[in-house]
């Protein structure tokens, strides 16, 4: 098992970070809350920056009563938790206008606050955003990989350490954040997500909506545990627990500002008339997950059917970590058809190619499992770079030109 003193670990978001410190007035970095970006930041801290954070009642009144006096007080500076007080945006718009030295102003936030009306266009073309997701594989191991960079040249990398059957399982059941990693028992790694979700409803929330149904968050959450991986009915899952259509919506998008859940579109070509155009959902981290389940090595043990949609959510969550790192514009797709065929990962580039990834549980492949791939290749031709079952074994398998069955080690190496 992979050490997991998480404090050692390099992330590499933090180089795009300290380029973007060297040309930008402001850098945000933005990710779930207790995914390490305060431990991040610090990492450029020194004699000149200073740091404050708005977890820090006391600092957050200051901020809140007077932006413009409280941003004025600083050269350089860190400020933490800042979706805590988005009218600080304003102010720090109107000092870098004034001053656009690079690096003035190193922000992190636990919600994505460009999504929010009264902040949106306050610092277009003075900020760069970076974004911070729970620790990836690839972080734990130490080594950048590059995956999806060989991908897109039809080339599948060779395989990185092997992590298969129980270990697979772990992995998967911890997930990235780093109090998750520091617990080996499941039960602990319950608690901690029980407590982490009441945190962000009690707090995080009320910073950035306007919340009638509070209590009703963590139900929906719940919910939403049980649908991930699957296409988005927002009137059914809304019915499990007393909500309208409207509501659902709402309160999704809030759960999605927060990084705990996200929506993927599906992929589409406008001459094609069969394919489902409905978003899928999937959580962040499969190890918050896991514990919104109950989910155990055990029960996967006895049933391996419960553990195909978590190991979905972990590869999803370890293919958009690595779109965080990289230079490359990616988007994330998933491809039904009404055939029901379908791809579950389409990775698609700024000129639109594509990669596609479909995710097996068990340690076997059979040629059945690329069909919704081979329709996606009929359709595209060229543009489908690779095609891609990642499965719990050691081996790669060809299955024909650009498919090929892969270890789960891939993304990683």
């Amino acid at each position: 098992m992979a050490d997991t003193n998480f404090q050692l670990f390099q992330r590499f978001s933090a180089k795009r970070v300290a380029t973007a410190l060297k040309d930008t007035p402001v850098v945000m970095l933005i990710g779930p809350r207790q995914c390490g970006k305060t431990t991040l930041v610090r990492q450029f801290a020194d004699k000149e920056r200073e740091y404050v954070t708005l977890d820090d009642d006391t600092v957050l009144e200051a901020s809140r009563n007077d932006p413009a006096g409280f941003v004025r007080g600083f050269d350089l500076v860190t400020i933490d938790e800042v979706q805590r007080a988005p009218e600080l945006l304003r102010a720090i718009k109107r000092s870098v206008d004034s001053d656009r030295r690079p690096g003035r102003f190193l922000l992190t936030g636990s919600a994505n606050i460009l999504t929010l009306p009264q902040v949106s266009e306050s610092l277009a073309g003075r900020m760069e955003i970076v974004n911070l997701m729970p620790i990836s594989r690839a972080e734990i191991l130490g080594k950048e990989p590059t995956f999806l960079k060989t991908a897109f040249n039809s080339k599948l990398v060779k395989p990185g350490p092997d992590i298969v059957g129980d270990q697979l399982v772990h992995a998967v059941l911890v997930g990235g954040y780093p109090e998750m990693l520091r617990r080996e028992d499941s039960r602990r790694r319950q608690a901690w997500a029980r407590d982490y979700v009441k945190a962000i409803v009690q707090r995080d929330v009320r910073d950035i909506a306007e919340v009638e149904k509070l209590d009703q968050l963590p139900r929906l959450l719940q919910t939403l545990a049980h649908q991930s991986g699957q296409l988005t009915n927002f009137t059914q899952i809304g019915g499990q627990i007393g909500m309208d259509d409207k509501t659902t919506r709402k309160y999704i998008g809030i759960l999605e500002q927060l990084f705990l859940v996200h929506r993927v579109s599906p992929w589409f070509r406008n001459e094609l008339k069969r394919l489902i155009k409905t978003p899928k959902l999937h959580f962040v981290d499969s190890g918050l997950l896991a514990a919104l389940l109950a989910l155990t090595a055990e029960q996967i043990a006895k049933d391996r059917s419960t553990f195909g949609a978590v190991l979905e959510t972990f590869v999803f969550s370890e293919v958009m970590k690595q779109i965080t790192w990289s230079d490359e514009g990616y988007t994330l797709h998933h491809y039904r058809d009404k055939d029901q065929d379908e791809v579950d990962i389409i990775v698609e580039d700024e000129h639109g190619a594509l990669v596609g990834i479909e995710v097996k549980a068990s340690a076997t492949v059979h040629a059945s499992d690329f069909k919704g791939m081979r329709k996606l290749l009929d359709t595209c031709g060229d543009g489908l770079k690779l095609g891609l079952v990642l499965y719990d074994g050691t081996k790669v398998v060809p299955f024909g030109d650009r498919l090929f069955a892969a270890p789960m080690s891939c993304l990683w190496a």
